[in-house]
Protein backbone atom coordinates (compact mmCIF):
# COMPACT_ATOMS: atom_id res chain seq x y z
CA UNK A 1 0.00 0.00 0.00
CA UNK A 2 1.29 3.66 -1.17
CA UNK A 3 1.78 5.67 2.20
CA UNK A 4 2.55 9.46 2.42
CA UNK A 5 6.27 8.54 2.98
CA UNK A 6 6.49 6.95 -0.38
CA UNK A 7 4.57 10.25 -1.58
CA UNK A 8 7.29 12.39 -0.02
CA UNK A 9 10.15 10.63 -1.50
CA UNK A 10 9.08 10.70 -5.45
CA UNK A 11 8.37 14.14 -4.79
CA UNK A 12 11.64 14.72 -2.88
CA UNK A 13 10.22 16.53 -0.16
CA UNK A 14 9.62 15.65 3.78
CA UNK A 15 6.92 13.35 5.08
CA UNK A 16 5.65 16.29 7.39
CA UNK A 17 5.74 18.69 3.93
CA UNK A 18 3.95 16.53 1.65
CA UNK A 19 1.43 15.89 4.76
CA UNK A 20 0.63 19.53 4.47
CA UNK A 21 1.09 20.12 1.17
CA UNK A 22 -1.82 17.96 0.29
CA UNK A 23 -3.98 18.07 3.62
CA UNK A 24 -3.35 22.18 3.36
CA UNK A 25 -3.08 22.51 7.07
CA UNK A 26 -0.10 24.66 6.59
CA UNK A 27 0.88 26.79 3.50
CA UNK A 28 3.90 25.27 1.28
CA UNK A 29 4.79 26.89 -2.00
CA UNK A 30 2.90 26.03 -5.29
CA UNK A 31 5.97 24.42 -7.06
CA UNK A 32 6.05 22.12 -3.85
CA UNK A 33 2.25 21.69 -3.35
CA UNK A 34 2.33 20.77 -7.65
CA UNK A 35 5.50 18.16 -6.54
CA UNK A 36 3.74 16.65 -4.15
CA UNK A 37 0.32 16.33 -5.94
CA UNK A 38 2.10 15.09 -9.17
CA UNK A 39 3.50 12.19 -6.97
CA UNK A 40 0.60 11.35 -5.37
CA UNK A 41 -1.55 10.93 -8.67
CA UNK A 42 1.57 8.96 -10.07
CA UNK A 43 1.51 6.84 -7.13
CA UNK A 44 -2.14 6.56 -6.82
CA UNK A 45 -1.48 7.65 -2.95
CA UNK A 46 -5.00 8.13 -1.10
CA UNK A 47 -5.02 9.64 2.49
CA UNK A 48 -5.87 7.28 5.38
CA UNK A 49 -9.18 8.69 6.55
CA UNK A 50 -9.18 6.23 10.17
CA UNK A 51 -5.35 6.88 10.41
CA UNK A 52 -5.90 10.97 9.84
CA UNK A 53 -8.75 11.08 12.29
CA UNK A 54 -6.87 9.20 14.93
CA UNK A 55 -3.40 11.63 14.48
CA UNK A 56 -5.32 14.61 14.52
CA UNK A 57 -8.88 14.47 15.74
CA UNK A 58 -10.53 15.75 12.45
CA UNK A 59 -11.70 14.03 9.61
CA UNK A 60 -11.39 16.59 6.97
CA UNK A 61 -15.38 15.98 6.18
CA UNK A 62 -18.03 18.49 6.44
CA UNK A 63 -21.99 17.14 7.20
CA UNK A 64 -24.19 18.20 4.88
CA UNK A 65 -27.75 17.65 5.54
CA UNK A 66 -30.45 18.32 2.66
CA UNK A 67 -33.69 17.19 1.61
CA UNK A 68 -35.33 16.79 -1.56
CA UNK A 69 -38.49 17.71 -0.46
CA UNK A 70 -41.46 17.54 -2.92
CA UNK A 71 -43.53 20.33 -2.56
CA UNK A 72 -39.72 22.14 -3.53
CA UNK A 73 -37.99 22.45 -6.83
CA UNK A 74 -35.50 19.99 -7.15
CA UNK A 75 -33.35 21.75 -9.69
CA UNK A 76 -33.12 25.17 -7.09
CA UNK A 77 -31.75 22.86 -4.15
CA UNK A 78 -29.12 20.83 -6.15
CA UNK A 79 -27.34 24.70 -6.62
CA UNK A 80 -26.93 25.05 -3.40
CA UNK A 81 -25.79 22.29 -2.44
CA UNK A 82 -22.79 22.52 -5.23
CA UNK A 83 -22.11 25.85 -4.11
CA UNK A 84 -21.46 23.64 -0.59
CA UNK A 85 -19.65 21.19 -1.96
CA UNK A 86 -17.41 23.04 -4.20
CA UNK A 87 -16.07 25.67 -0.99
CA UNK A 88 -15.53 22.53 1.16
CA UNK A 89 -13.29 20.73 -1.82
CA UNK A 90 -11.66 23.89 -2.51
CA UNK A 91 -10.62 24.43 1.54
CA UNK A 92 -9.66 20.61 1.32
CA UNK A 93 -12.96 18.88 2.98
CA UNK A 94 -14.69 15.91 1.48
CA UNK A 95 -18.98 16.32 1.88
CA UNK A 96 -21.45 13.84 3.76
CA UNK A 97 -24.84 14.48 1.82
CA UNK A 98 -27.23 13.21 4.05
CA UNK A 99 -30.96 13.46 2.73
CA UNK A 100 -32.51 11.51 5.52
CA UNK A 101 -36.30 12.40 6.33
CA UNK A 102 -35.52 12.22 9.83
CA UNK A 103 -33.29 15.08 10.43
CA UNK A 104 -32.45 15.14 13.99
CA UNK A 105 -31.61 11.51 14.25
CA UNK A 106 -29.45 11.70 11.25
CA UNK A 107 -27.86 14.66 12.43
CA UNK A 108 -27.10 12.83 16.03
CA UNK A 109 -26.24 9.94 14.21
CA UNK A 110 -23.37 11.97 12.49
CA UNK A 111 -22.09 14.01 15.18
CA UNK A 112 -21.95 11.68 18.24
CA UNK A 113 -20.05 9.49 15.84
CA UNK A 114 -17.63 11.58 15.06
CA UNK A 115 -17.96 11.21 11.62
CA UNK A 116 -17.24 14.74 10.46
CA UNK A 117 -15.64 17.90 11.78
CA UNK A 118 -18.49 20.50 11.43
CA UNK A 119 -22.31 20.35 9.65
CA UNK A 120 -24.37 22.63 7.08
CA UNK A 121 -27.87 22.93 7.39
CA UNK A 122 -30.08 23.54 3.87
CA UNK A 123 -33.78 23.45 4.47
CA UNK A 124 -34.12 25.28 7.16
CA UNK A 125 -37.25 25.87 8.98
CA UNK A 126 -38.53 28.68 11.12
CA UNK A 127 -38.57 26.07 14.08
CA UNK A 128 -35.63 23.79 12.89
CA UNK A 129 -36.25 20.53 14.86
CA UNK A 130 -32.43 20.14 14.55
CA UNK A 131 -31.30 22.73 15.85
CA UNK A 132 -31.58 21.87 19.22
CA UNK A 133 -29.50 18.55 18.17
CA UNK A 134 -26.50 20.79 16.38
CA UNK A 135 -26.52 23.02 19.60
CA UNK A 136 -25.61 20.36 21.80
CA UNK A 137 -23.08 18.48 19.51
CA UNK A 138 -19.47 18.92 19.55
CA UNK A 139 -19.05 20.09 16.06
CA UNK A 140 -20.01 23.52 14.79
CA UNK A 141 -22.49 24.56 12.80
CA UNK A 142 -23.78 27.19 9.92
CA UNK A 143 -26.77 27.66 8.67
CA UNK A 144 -28.01 28.72 4.83
CA UNK A 145 -31.66 29.68 5.83
CA UNK A 146 -32.75 31.69 8.20
CA UNK A 147 -34.09 30.11 11.51
CA UNK A 148 -36.60 31.95 14.18
CA UNK A 149 -34.02 31.39 16.54
CA UNK A 150 -30.29 32.21 15.59
CA UNK A 151 -28.48 30.97 19.23
CA UNK A 152 -25.13 28.88 18.90
CA UNK A 153 -25.09 28.43 14.54
CA UNK A 154 -23.47 31.04 12.27
CA UNK A 155 -26.17 31.65 9.50
CA UNK A 156 -26.35 33.21 6.06
CA UNK A 157 -29.30 34.03 3.78
CA UNK A 158 -30.72 36.20 0.82
CA UNK A 159 -32.22 39.38 2.67
CA UNK A 160 -35.99 38.08 1.53
CA UNK A 161 -37.87 40.95 2.92
CA UNK A 162 -35.43 43.58 1.47
CA UNK A 163 -36.37 41.30 -1.89
CA UNK A 164 -40.16 41.55 -1.88
CA UNK A 165 -39.99 45.13 -1.26
CA UNK A 166 -37.20 45.82 -4.19
CA UNK A 167 -39.65 43.65 -6.51
CA UNK A 168 -42.58 46.16 -5.95
CA UNK A 169 -40.96 49.32 -6.00
CA UNK A 170 -39.38 48.59 -9.13
CA UNK A 171 -42.36 48.02 -10.84
CA UNK A 172 -43.95 50.76 -8.90
CA UNK A 173 -41.31 53.35 -10.33
CA UNK A 174 -42.57 52.20 -14.01
CA UNK A 175 -46.10 52.82 -13.40
CA UNK A 176 -47.90 49.47 -12.40
CA UNK A 177 -50.12 49.48 -10.17
CA UNK A 178 -51.72 45.94 -10.08
CA UNK A 179 -49.53 43.15 -9.73
CA UNK A 180 -49.43 39.56 -9.25
CA UNK A 181 -46.90 37.64 -6.75
CA UNK A 182 -46.90 33.67 -7.16
CA UNK A 183 -44.90 32.04 -3.73
CA UNK A 184 -43.88 28.61 -3.28
CA UNK A 185 -46.75 25.97 -2.73
CA UNK A 186 -48.13 26.72 0.93
CA UNK A 187 -46.79 23.38 2.34
CA UNK A 188 -43.59 25.03 2.28
CA UNK A 189 -45.15 28.06 4.87
CA UNK A 190 -47.00 25.22 7.09
CA UNK A 191 -43.60 23.66 7.97
CA UNK A 192 -41.93 26.43 8.33
CA UNK A 193 -39.81 27.95 5.26
CA UNK A 194 -39.52 31.56 6.76
CA UNK A 195 -38.23 33.02 3.32
CA UNK A 196 -41.76 32.60 1.64
CA UNK A 197 -43.53 34.76 4.39
CA UNK A 198 -40.52 36.78 4.71
CA UNK A 199 -40.63 37.96 0.95
CA UNK A 200 -44.45 37.68 0.39
CA UNK A 201 -45.37 40.11 3.45
CA UNK A 202 -42.81 42.65 2.76
CA UNK A 203 -44.56 42.60 -0.81
CA UNK A 204 -47.61 43.16 0.70
CA UNK A 205 -46.76 46.15 2.91
CA UNK A 206 -45.01 47.67 0.10
CA UNK A 207 -47.45 47.75 -2.32
CA UNK A 208 -50.23 48.30 0.58
CA UNK A 209 -48.30 51.77 1.10
CA UNK A 210 -47.26 52.87 -2.78
CA UNK A 211 -51.55 52.07 -3.55
CA UNK A 212 -50.51 48.86 -5.68
CA UNK A 213 -53.18 46.28 -5.73
CA UNK A 214 -50.84 42.95 -5.22
CA UNK A 215 -52.79 39.38 -5.64
CA UNK A 216 -50.31 37.52 -3.24
CA UNK A 217 -51.29 33.25 -4.31
CA UNK A 218 -48.84 30.15 -3.71
CA UNK A 219 -48.08 27.87 -6.56
CA UNK A 220 -47.47 24.16 -7.20
CA UNK A 221 -43.96 23.13 -7.35
CA UNK A 222 -43.90 21.12 -10.83
CA UNK A 223 -45.53 21.21 -14.00
CA UNK A 224 -47.99 20.69 -15.37
CA UNK A 225 -50.25 21.58 -12.01
CA UNK A 226 -47.82 25.07 -12.15
CA UNK A 227 -48.57 25.90 -16.04
CA UNK A 228 -52.24 25.10 -15.08
CA UNK A 229 -52.36 28.04 -12.27
CA UNK A 230 -50.33 30.71 -14.05
CA UNK A 231 -52.94 30.60 -17.21
CA UNK A 232 -55.67 30.76 -14.59
CA UNK A 233 -54.39 33.65 -12.47
CA UNK A 234 -54.06 35.54 -15.66
CA UNK A 235 -57.09 34.62 -16.68
CA UNK A 236 -58.20 35.81 -13.05
CA UNK A 237 -56.50 39.11 -13.12
CA UNK A 238 -56.57 40.18 -16.76
CA UNK A 239 -55.88 44.34 -15.49
CA UNK A 240 -52.39 43.16 -13.82
CA UNK A 241 -49.54 44.23 -15.27
CA UNK A 242 -46.99 43.14 -13.75
CA UNK A 243 -45.86 39.29 -12.35
CA UNK A 244 -43.93 38.81 -9.50
CA UNK A 245 -42.05 35.19 -9.46
CA UNK A 246 -41.23 33.45 -5.85
CA UNK A 247 -41.00 29.79 -7.37
CA UNK A 248 -38.73 28.46 -9.67
CA UNK A 249 -40.96 25.88 -10.85
CA UNK A 250 -43.52 29.02 -12.00
CA UNK A 251 -40.45 30.77 -13.48
CA UNK A 252 -39.82 27.79 -15.55
CA UNK A 253 -43.12 27.39 -16.62
CA UNK A 254 -43.95 31.00 -17.95
CA UNK A 255 -42.32 30.89 -20.83
CA UNK A 256 -44.13 28.16 -22.38
CA UNK A 257 -47.14 29.75 -20.74
CA UNK A 258 -46.75 33.34 -22.26
CA UNK A 259 -46.17 31.51 -25.99
CA UNK A 260 -49.86 30.00 -25.56
CA UNK A 261 -51.11 33.07 -24.58
CA UNK A 262 -49.20 35.17 -27.58
CA UNK A 263 -47.99 37.26 -24.90
CA UNK A 264 -43.93 39.22 -24.29
CA UNK A 265 -42.60 40.78 -21.36
CA UNK A 266 -42.49 43.21 -21.00
CA UNK A 267 -44.78 44.77 -23.70
CA UNK A 268 -47.53 42.75 -22.59
CA UNK A 269 -46.15 41.90 -19.22
CA UNK A 270 -43.40 42.50 -17.12
CA UNK A 271 -42.09 39.66 -14.98
CA UNK A 272 -39.32 39.56 -12.00
CA UNK A 273 -38.13 36.35 -10.89
CA UNK A 274 -36.39 35.46 -7.61
CA UNK A 275 -33.59 32.57 -8.85
CA UNK A 276 -29.88 32.85 -9.56
CA UNK A 277 -28.50 33.69 -12.27
CA UNK A 278 -27.32 30.12 -13.25
CA UNK A 279 -30.99 29.21 -13.22
CA UNK A 280 -32.05 31.28 -15.76
CA UNK A 281 -29.32 30.00 -17.89
CA UNK A 282 -30.37 26.33 -17.18
CA UNK A 283 -33.97 27.39 -18.08
CA UNK A 284 -33.15 29.77 -20.84
CA UNK A 285 -35.32 32.13 -18.91
CA UNK A 286 -35.50 35.87 -20.00
CA UNK A 287 -37.09 37.40 -16.79
CA UNK A 288 -35.39 40.04 -14.46
CA UNK A 289 -34.80 38.63 -11.28
CA UNK A 290 -33.34 39.21 -7.92
CA UNK A 291 -30.17 36.84 -7.56
CA UNK A 292 -30.68 34.61 -5.06
CA UNK A 293 -27.28 33.51 -4.90
CA UNK A 294 -26.85 30.07 -3.61
CA UNK A 295 -23.52 29.47 -4.62
CA UNK A 296 -22.24 32.65 -2.91
CA UNK A 297 -24.30 31.54 0.55
CA UNK A 298 -22.90 28.27 -0.09
CA UNK A 299 -19.32 29.36 0.05
CA UNK A 300 -19.99 31.72 3.39
CA UNK A 301 -21.78 29.06 5.03
CA UNK A 302 -18.37 26.84 4.48
CA UNK A 303 -15.80 29.59 4.99
CA UNK A 304 -17.06 30.20 8.39
CA UNK A 305 -17.43 26.83 9.27
CA UNK A 306 -13.79 25.83 8.22
CA UNK A 307 -12.49 28.75 10.22
CA UNK A 308 -14.38 27.33 13.48
CA UNK A 309 -13.51 24.15 13.06
CA UNK A 310 -9.34 25.04 12.43
CA UNK A 311 -10.14 27.85 14.91
CA UNK A 312 -9.42 30.59 12.83
CA UNK A 313 -12.32 31.59 14.81
CA UNK A 314 -12.38 31.84 18.55
CA UNK A 315 -14.06 29.42 20.63
CA UNK A 316 -16.17 31.99 21.91
CA UNK A 317 -16.48 34.96 19.16
CA UNK A 318 -19.92 35.24 19.07
CA UNK A 319 -21.88 33.64 16.13
CA UNK A 320 -22.72 36.06 13.12
CA UNK A 321 -26.34 36.59 10.71
CA UNK A 322 -25.59 37.49 7.69
CA UNK A 323 -27.86 38.92 4.83
CA UNK A 324 -26.96 38.76 1.29
CA UNK A 325 -28.44 42.52 -0.33
CA UNK A 326 -31.04 42.01 -3.21
CA UNK A 327 -29.40 42.42 -6.56
CA UNK A 328 -32.18 43.05 -9.67
CA UNK A 329 -30.49 41.70 -12.50
CA UNK A 330 -31.86 43.52 -15.68
CA UNK A 331 -32.73 41.19 -18.16
CA UNK A 332 -35.43 43.68 -20.18
CA UNK A 333 -38.10 42.18 -18.75
CA UNK A 334 -39.83 44.95 -16.77
CA UNK A 335 -41.02 48.26 -18.56
CA UNK A 336 -44.16 50.64 -17.80
CA UNK A 337 -47.24 48.68 -18.37
CA UNK A 338 -49.32 48.77 -21.93
CA UNK A 339 -51.53 51.54 -22.87
CA UNK A 340 -55.23 50.39 -22.38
Amino acid sequence: MVTIGDVARVAGVARSTASYALSGRRAVSDEVRERVRQAASELGYAPNAGARALATSQTRVIGLLAQFLPDEFAPAMLQYIQGVANTARDAGYDILLSSDPDGPTALKRITDSRMVDGVVLLNVADQDDRLPVLRAAAQPGALVGLPGDCTGVDVFDLDFEESGRSMVAHLHARGHRELILVSQPEHVIERGGAYVWRLQNTALETAAARDVTLHAVYGSSAQPEIGRELHALLDAHPNATGLLLNNEAAAAALPTVMHERNLSAPDDLSVIGRYSDEFARTFSLPFSSIESAPDRLGRMAVRQLVRRIEQETPADAPHVVRFISPDLVDRGSTAPPPAT
